[in-house]
Formats: C-alpha cells, sequence, structure tokens
C-alpha cells in the first residue's frame, strides 16, 4: 500500500484514538459495497479498513511510524494480521450498538425484575357497584429464604467464569474477504452471567426464589366492570437472583345477576304486571341493588322503592329513575331503567270469558280491526343498514 494510512483516514499524525475511529466510521459509512455499489468502492472500503487495523492498534501504529513493516512481514495482504472486530464495522453505522470497539456487552445481570401476573376474580353485580375488598390466594414466584436470591448454598458464593473470565461472553473469530472478523456470542459455559454457580442452594436450585401460596387482601373500587384490571404493585412474580417482583393484575369478571342487567352504568330490569293492572294502574315495590348488600340498621341507604304504573301502561314503556344505576369509577352514578310487560291471561274460566266478552261490548271492541303502521327494523337490519350506508 503506497498511500500514506494517516492520508487515507483523513486524519493528523498526531490523532488520537477517538479522531482515528471517527474517521474510520464515516469513510465506512461512504464506501462499504452494502451501500456504495460504485465497483471502486470495494477496493476504497479494503484500504481505509486495513489502514484502521493498523492505527487503531497501538503496536502496529508504532512500528508504522518507524517506518517498519505493521504486520511483520507476514506477507502484507489483507486480512493476514490479526484481523479487526466486526464491531468497529457495527459501529460505523449503528453509533456503537454492537458493543464498540471495546467490546461487547458485557456479562448479563443475575438480578433481574420479575414478570406480572394475572388472576381473574368472579365478583357479584352488587360488589362491583359499590367496592368490596377480598383476600386472594396466589401462587407466585418468592424470594428464596435460605441463599435470599444469591442462588448459592449457605458458606459458598458465585465465582468469575474461567472460560471467558468473568466477561459473559466469548470471541469467535471468522474469515471474509474483509480479513478476519471477530464477532461476541454469550459464554456457554457460564450462560452470559460472567459468574458461576459452584454449590446452587438446594432449596431454589440457583435461581434464588422458590414458588410459594400466600394470601393477598385486595380492595375493589366502586363502578368496576368486566375486564377493569386492579394493579397490586410489586405482588407478582420475583425476578431471577432475587430481583424486584413484579405486578400483580386483578382481572375482574361480574357474575350475572338474577334482577338486574348492566349497560355501562345504567341497570336495567323488566316488571310483568298483569292486563288489569296495567288498565287500571298500580304501585309496586321493587327491590334497589343495594338489597345485596348487608347494610346496617340506622344507614339510611334504601333497600326498595315504590314505582307508580299509571292507568293505562302499555306493554314496553320504560321508565327511568335517575342516579339508582352503578356508581361510576370517576364519580357520578347511572340510572335504573324498568321496562313494564303486561301479562295477557292465557286461560279464562267461563265468568271470566263472560266479563271480558261484556267489557269488549262495552267498549265497541267485539271485532276490532286493529291498527297497522310501518314495523321497526331489527338491531340486525339496523346494523346491515349501517354497514351499506343507509
Amino acid at each position: 500500500m503506497s498511500q500514506d494510512l494517516y492520508d487515507l483516514l483523513g486524519v493528523d499524525r498526531d490523532a488520537d484514538d477517538t479522531a482515528i475511529k471517527k474517521a474510520y466510521r464515516r469513510l465506512a459509512r461512504q464506501y462499504h459495497p452494502d451501500v456504495n455499489p460504485e465497483p471502486e468502492a470495494q477496493d476504497k472500503f479494503k484500504e481505509i479498513s486495513r489502514a484502521y487495523e493498523v492505527l487503531s492498534d497501538p503496536q502496529k501504529r508504532s512500528a508504522y511510524d518507524r517506518g517498519g513493516d505493521p504486520f511483520g512481514g507476514a506477507g502484507g495482504g489483507f486480512g493476514q494480521g490479526p484481523g479487526f472486530s466486526f464491531t468497529d464495522i457495527m459501529d460505523a453505522f449503528f453509533g456503537g450498538q454492537a458493543g464498540g470497539a471495546g467490546g461487547g456487552r458485557g456479562p448479563r445481570p443475575r438480578v433481574r425484575r420479575g414478570q406480572d401476573a394475572l388472576i381473574r376474580l368472579e365478583v357479584d353485580l352488587a360488589e362491583a357497584a359499590f367496592g368490596v375488598t377480598r383476600e386472594l390466594k396466589v401462587d407466585t414466584a418468592v424470594l428464596c429464604t435460605t441463599c435470599h436470591g444469591d442462588g448459592a448454598a449457605p458458606g459458598s458464593h458465585p465465582v468469575p467464569c474461567e472460560t471467558c473470565r468473568g466477561q459473559g461472553e466469548v470471541a469467535h473469530v471468522q474469515r471474509s474477504f474483509l480479513g478476519e472478523i471477530r464477532t461476541l456470542r454469550p459464554c456457554a459455559a457460564c450462560r452470559g452471567f460472567g459468574t458461576i454457580i459452584p454449590e446452587p442452594c438446594r432449596e431454589c436450585s440457583g435461581d434464588g426464589r422458590v414458588r410459594s401460596r400466600r394470601t393477598l387482601t385486595v380492595k375493589i373500587p366502586a363502578g368496576v366492570d368486566t375486564g377493569t384490571r386492579v394493579q397490586l404493585a410489586e405482588q407478582g412474580e420475583v425476578g431471577p437472583g432475587g430481583g424486584p417482583a413484579g405486578d400483580l393484575y386483578v382481572e375482574i369478571q361480574v357474575a350475572a345477576h338474577p334482577v338486574f342487567t348492566r349497560h355501562g352504568n345504567d341497570l336495567h330490569c323488566t316488571v310483568t304486571v298483569p292486563m288489569t293492572a296495567a288498565a287500571l294502574g298500580t304501585s309496586l315495590t321493587l327491590p334497589t341493588l343495594e338489597a345485596d348488600v348487608e347494610q346496617d340498621a340506622d344507614s339510611g341507604v334504601e333497600t326498595e322503592f315504590a314505582l307508580e304504573i299509571p292507568a293505562g301502561t302499555q306493554s314496553g314503556t320504560e321508565q327511568v329513575l335517575r342516579g339508582r344505576g352503578v356508581p361510576g369509577l370517576r364519580g357520578g352514578r347511572g340510572d335504573l331503567v324498568v321496562s313494564v310487560a303486561v301479562e295477557t291471561p292465557q286461560r279464562l274460566d267461563a265468568r271470566q270469558e263472560e266479563l271480558l266478552r261484556e267489557l269488549a261490548a262495552i267498549r265497541g271492541e267485539e271485532t276490532p280491526t286493529g291498527q297497522v303502521k310501518p314495523g321497526s327494523k331489527s338491531f340486525f337490519g339496523r346494523l346491515r343498514d349501517a354497514f351499506d350506508g343507509h
């Protein structure tokens, strides 16, 4: 190579390692064959790579500055020396994310955060509406009390790995048209930890944690619904090596109620009344959702309410009772919607039939013609129209 190596990289002869590395990264991004398809780019890349190989090595650089052969006369061909690190090329493109010229990522820590855990809890509608405190039995990883997370048997401790000398990584060398490329891989002997536990704890087998069942108290806030998750910080799985615990999430499943159906924060129910009661009007006593919760005698909480059915009420009529629904998670309360279903008798004895016929005669309804009105579409019909753009 006739051209001066310093000129190839465009640096002064007294440039420090940082300036040399910066110049190489800039030129590598410009002439790398994967980036620059020009035929001369590959030769140029080989030249700047060889220049960097010499100037980044203190011994080779010193020999070159004295006018000697930095490769010790081993032929002078590209790639004949000890080679350069593949991580230097990666540095040029990714800013040192591959480990840098000074080495790799280093040993990975034994102590890591634990995983989050999820359990499902079924509650009644009233418990979901007004809140409840429950005790849960959970089975998670907890800190090993024998080794206190260290993983080593009492009286022993982890020792540095002799294979990787505590680095957690070993170098693998491969030859390519670029020369000898060194890559770093996790050490198989220590699994990348850099240390080996010669005498693992018998209780946890060196993991620093064991499985255990424990009891937790969880407070379910008022207004939760199916799918709501309550977070218990640091109550999940303890991490490997006794690392900090993850979080525990309690997912709520609300059981069906025999009277009320929930839609958001509103409650819906249907009350069935006889035909005569709907015609004449009546008053009914219905339970509130609070009736499902044990109340003190002097609490003043209403467990029932009076529902007035006006005379002439038709089947399907709805009454909305404000503020008798489910409390919201962020305040307020939904409504209670009561639908009235008028029940027509299916069986009549002779006297009842006679009285109804007399009533029909008095009202002129012996041969009713009926009133025909446009029918309303079903839910699926309305949904189909929405997709069709009607």
